[in-house]
């Protein structure tokens, strides 16, 4: 289990409850020493008793070694960077597991296809999942679902089984390319919700970003070779109102110091935790632009974040624009 942030630490959390020894590594040799000797970790959850069949490891070689998933939860543009130092390490056999949600900066690719590039692996060895997943919620044994795809579905059912606790409930999908889109555009509609809520914007406002983020995040995952469907599920629409509804949601509370009126480099600094809208907005307007896909709100994110664009002449450029009919194919 690489590494030991709060998603991180939590679904190693749920792979031991569902009955499997975990190895969680963690560079913190202090957050190592608490989760060992106390069963918790201090950084991310200070609250929560993780189980006795989690061992942290300050060394990735020796969780890795004889691994049957890897399951991988870094930031999505550290991802590569990591990556290639920890492949030689692991079995041939592996079962990779991402937890990640975003879009590499520079190639555009999704990170099921980093890690196919970086470790030298076929699809059908990577699963990926997605879904309404608040970390702090499943660590409370709240009742969730979530999603885990896979072109393999062995490797699903595999990575479906393993994850499969009285409070965590996976479902298969095969549709890669739309559960990786799904969980990367909802961090940038988070953002955008943030702003509303930091603007005072009410329920309204708030309901139509999501149903309008969501149609944009078809848009593009349709054009790339997604299925519909996808979007309507947990990896889509259940993903996007959560990040969307939620203060746990990180995106959601960097946007809503956004909507305050903090400049990015002032959030990013108080903000301790990865926002991973702010480095996806880019590389996912670059996909849109190849494809030809409106993403209008995606758009505006972009300005804010880089342009300096104030958050409410975002809302009032969005307003202003040519109404139309509410669904334009791939426009």
């Amino acid at each position: 289990m690489l590494t030991a942030g709060s998603w991180g630490t939590v679904f190693a959390k749920v792979l031991a409850d569902a009955g499997a020894r975990v190895d969680l590594v963690a560079r913190d040799p202090e957050v190592v020493r608490s989760i060992n000797n106390r069963h918790v970790n201090p950084r991310y959850l200070p609250s929560v008793q993780l189980p006795d069949r989690i061992r942290a490891r300050s060394d990735p070689g020796g969780a890795l070694a004889g691994a049957e998933l890897v399951v991988l939860a870094v930031p999505s543009q550290a991802l590569r960077s990591v990556l290639s130092r920890w492949v030689p390490r692991i079995a041939p056999d592996a079962i990779y597991v991402s937890l990640m949600k975003g879009v590499e900066a520079g190639s555009r690719l999704r990170m099921s296809q980093v890690i196919a590039e970086v470790a030298g692996v076929t699809p059908d060895r990577i699963a990926v999942v997605s879904g309404p997943n608040l970390a702090h919620e499943i660590a409370a044994e709240h009742p969730a679902a979530t999603v885990v795809a896979s072109t393999s579905a062995r490797t699903a059912e595999v990575v479906q089984a393993a994850c499969w606790t009285p409070y965590f409930r996976p479902y298969t999908n095969h549709d890669v390319t739309g559960c990786e889109l799904g969980g990367a555009v909802k961090n940038v509609i988070a953002l955008a919700a943030g702003m509303l809520e930091g603007m005072g914007f009410g329920t309204n406002s708030l309901a139509s970003l999501i149903t309008r983020g969501l149609a944009e995040t078809a848009r593009l995952g349709i054009a790339l070779g997604a299925e519909p469907m996808t979007f309507a599920g947990l990896a889509g629409l259940g993903d996007l109102v959560a990040t969307c509804g939620s203060p746990l949601s990180r995106n959601r509370t960097f946007g809503e110091k956004l909507g305050r009126g903090l400049s990015l480099e002032q959030v990013e600094a108080e903000q301790r935790q990865v926002a991973e809208g702010v480095r996806s907005c880019r590389p996912l307007l670059a996909m849109a632009d190849q494809f030809g896909v409106s993403m209008p709100i995606t758009q505006q994110v972009e300005r804010v974040l880089y342009e300096g664009l104030p958050p409410l002449e975002a809302v009032k450029d969005l307003m202003s624009r040519e109404p139309g009919p509410e669904y334009r194919p791939h426009r």
